[in-house]
């Protein structure tokens, strides 16, 4: 191995000795070069290979490269490349090589060998790279139309970009990307010949083999990839997006014709065709030949086309009476509705026909649960709490076991001013799960508290407990206990701690919102503060380490503490807990009275 290595370095030297010769780099750099190229040879020479050192290989090499092309820019020297840079672009090709061939199964080496290459290779060399890829990785068609876009927009060779998409057809002949990227290829290619062609008319240059066949210039290949890919895949969603290809480019209006009749006629019972006619009117202009000057005309116009739009929708829910098209048609009354506009009258129309699609689409039953939602938020953010709370009424109306639906309902009366906000909550909870119900309680009260008195509002935490039972209730308890301190102070806060104390469970900040409470008064009792803290050790002793460090901590900081309870403390909580958690208390004690020394 010492050999083979001995000779890798020495074909190294001519090249750095060029190096060193035309000044881009010192003597001791070129010695520093070789070590580490020696190191890195070593590597990949060994019996054990580790793809890592291949890598890392690659890299100082790719790093070297362009060390050596900034310091030719500085020093404005430009010859020997053969020499220098060409002979270490062939190195790591030759490393890629190796790499390649034991990793084959890795397809981001392949692809950091194909960048490589388009920066430093010959475009040959990266053909070459691109057709071992091929050979190996068949099945993936992402790396078909990489390559077949390398060929066509670097190497502009459509031949060679078209055998390999009917190559990679012959492995995948139901790939709907394949046929996309096919078809788009051949109508760039078209676009490009038809640009060449009027350069040549217009220069008057003559030429003696012009290989611009008017059913090429005319995109006839494009039309026959598409026709054979319709025939193989079927949906609209396939169709239109070939559609959407062919819009790109103006010469193929007759294929966009074509591609669009065909849509019409093969997918009528699509709601995808229905979505796309009715879309397209959108992008019609308008037939009088005078464009609209003033912002009202301007107005006027897209209130035009949107109707146009409405009436396509219009008679595809009745052509295809399903939740899927009322989906479509109510997604672009809310696009055009939420559409930022100046105008009161475009405004007004845009409302106007959300409110009638929606009321048709509810009356059917054929409206999914978040659409209510979508339509509510959209209406509230423009302020039209009236027909907000229409579509929310409607939407418990169709979802009555929805939690969501109900928050929101209850949301629009509260933002309306509604007096009938309580009465709403009461019903809500009729028929919802009580599981569902908790954040509907803790709405009720912070409505509450804004608007009732306190009574009302302790009243509505009191119910709330009483129907909200497990985890669910730890929240509402400490929502409960925030609210008292709000509301009535330190009296109240206690005063509702003592009325709940007993009745798990309960979160650690229960305890702790306690503490700090009893803290932040001006005659703070030290035996209160105790007793917080054994109620919460009681409950979470045997895992919270910190609980315990707090109460020591307090024993020996506050001004009522007793330093000589420290240490029972202590032991306490050695007892109690366990594992990580013992572990943790011990550290964290043993820092503390590091601390203190």
């Amino acid at each position: 191995m010492a050999e083979i290595i001995q000779e890798r370095i020495e074909d190294r030297l001519p090249e750095l000795e060029q190096l060193e010769r035309i000044g881009l780099f010192s003597h001791a750099e070129i010695k520093a070069i070789i070590k580490k190229a020696a190191d890195l040879e070593y590597r990949i020479q060994r019996r054990t290979l580790f793809k890592e050192d291949f890598i890392n290989y690659v890299q100082y090499e790719i790093n070297l490269l362009e060390l050596i092309q900034r310091r030719r820019t500085r020093i404005g020297y430009s010859f020997k490349k053969d020499e220098i840079e060409n002979s270490i672009v062939h190195r790591v090709q030759g490393v890629f090589r190796r790499a390649s061939a034991k990793w084959k199964d890795d397809v981001q080496l392949w692809l950091s060998y194909v960048v490589f290459c388009k920066k430093w290779a010959t475009k040959t060399q990266l053909s070459k790279v691109f057709s071992a890829m091929l050979a190996i990785h068949s099945n993936k068609p992402a790396l078909w139309i990489m390559a077949a876009k390398w060929e066509m927009e670097d190497r502009l060779s459509s031949e060679s970009a078209r055998q390999l998409f009917l190559r990679a057809l012959r492995f995948h002949p139901e790939c709907s990307k394949l046929y996309q990227e096919y078809f788009r290829m051949e109508l760039m290619n078209a676009e490009k010949m038809r640009k060449e062609k009027e350069e040549f008319e217009k220069a008057s240059m003559d030429m003696e083999n012009p290989d611009y066949s008017e059913e090429i210039l005319k995109g006839e290949l494009a039309r026959i990839i598409y026709k054979n890919s319709v025939s193989i895949i079927k949906g609209a969603e396939f169709h239109v997006s070939l559609l959407s290809i062919a819009q790109l480019f103006d010469f193929a209006k007759d294929l966009q014709k074509e591609i669009y009749d065909d849509l019409q006629a093969l997918h009528t019972d699509d709601p995808l065709t229905w979505d796309y006619v009715a879309r397209r009117e959108l992008e019609i202009e308008s037939q009088t030949e005078e464009q609209p000057t003033t912002k009202q005309a301007k107005a006027v116009e897209v209130g035009q086309k949107e109707e146009r739009c409405c009436a396509v929708y219009e008679e595809a829910v009745k052509t295809l009476p399903t939740e899927a098209m009322w989906k479509c048609y109510i997604t672009f009354c809310l696009e055009r509705f939420t559409k930022k506009t100046n105008s009161g009258f475009l405004r007004g129309k845009r409302l106007e026909r959300t409110m009638t699609a929606f009321r048709k689409a509810h009356e059917l039953k054929l409206l999914p649960e978040f659409q209510y939602k979508q339509l509510i938020k959209s209406l509230l953010s423009h302020n039209f709490l009236r027909e907000a709370l229409e579509v929310a009424v409607a939407g418990t109306e169709s979802f009555r076991d929805s939690g969501t639906m109900w928050q929101m309902k209850l949301q629009v009366l509260i933002d309306s001013k509604s007096p009938d906000v309580a009465m709403q909550f009461e019903e809500s909870f009729v028929h919802l799960k009580p599981q569902v119900c908790l954040s509907l309680w803790i709405s009720w009260a912070e409505w509450s508290e804004g608007a009732k008195s306190q009574e009302d509002t302790e009243a509505v935490f009191k119910k709330a407990l009483l129907a909200v039972i497990g985890a669910d209730s730890v929240t509402l308890k400490d929502k409960y206990l925030d609210w008292a301190y709000r509301s009535g102070g330190y009296k109240k806060a206690r005063a509702v701690f003592k009325s709940l104390q007993e009745s798990r469970p309960f979160s650690v900040d229960f305890f702790r919102k306690m503490i700090q409470f009893e803290k932040e008064q001006e005659s703070c009792n030290m035996a209160n503060i105790r007793e917080y803290y054994e109620r919460a050790l009681r409950e979470f002793g045997s895992a919270d380490s910190d609980l315990w460090m707090d109460y020591i901590k307090e024993e020996l900081n506050h001004p009522l503490g007793r330093p000589e309870n420290c240490g029972q403390i202590y032991w306490r909580a050695m007892k109690m807990l366990q594992g990580e958690s013992a572990e943790a208390f011990v550290a964290k004690h043993a820092m503390h009275q590091t601390g203190h020394l």
